[in-house]
């Protein structure tokens, strides 16, 4: 059985197993020089970016698709970005003072929270959820990677 050293650069005295389990339920897979944490239970998708970078990104295309009604993005983004689209719209249908608050920190730019609260009640009032639609289109020409539009429904 192989056993890993502890990743803080020097050799401990407890090697970590081949298969242990942590405290968040990751489990740690030796293959040869490359250690992968398998992700159970985990929704937050990475997009292969640092977590600051990820929600950096999120929050950017969220604000483009409320400014914009429609944006071109990789099947993945959009995927990731529906769950914030929605939190947003029935945030703004509540539309208390602590819900506009949360808004603008998370949206970039102020004018488009205020448009949002103020036109989302009468235009997706009956609609409880699913504010946003994800159409596939072509692949990116330089990487082939799915490619999608996500609109606001």
């Amino acid at each position: 059985m192989m056993e890993l050293n502890q990743t803080n650069g020097v050799s401990s005295s407890q090697p970590v197993s081949y298969s242990t389990s942590f405290e968040h339920s990751f489990t740690v897979i030796d293959n040869g020089g490359r250690v992968f944490v398998m992700r159970h239970g985990r929704k937050v998708p990475k997009l292969n970016r640092p977590p600051e970078q990820s929600r950096a990104l999120l929050r950017g295309l969220t604000t483009q698709l409320l400014k914009h009604g429609r944006i071109k993005t990789t099947k993945a983004r959009a995927r990731a970005v529906r769950k914030y689209v929605d939190k947003m719209i029935t945030m703004a249908k509540d539309g208390s003072l602590h819900k506009r608050r949360q808004a603008l920190g998370f949206i970039f730019e102020k004018q488009i929270v205020y448009a949002l609260f103020a036109e989302v009640p009468e235009r997706y009032g009956e609609r409880n959820g699913g504010y946003t639609r994800i159409i596939r289109t072509l692949p990116r020409r330089g990487d082939n990677a799915p490619m999608a539009y996500i609109e606001l429904v």
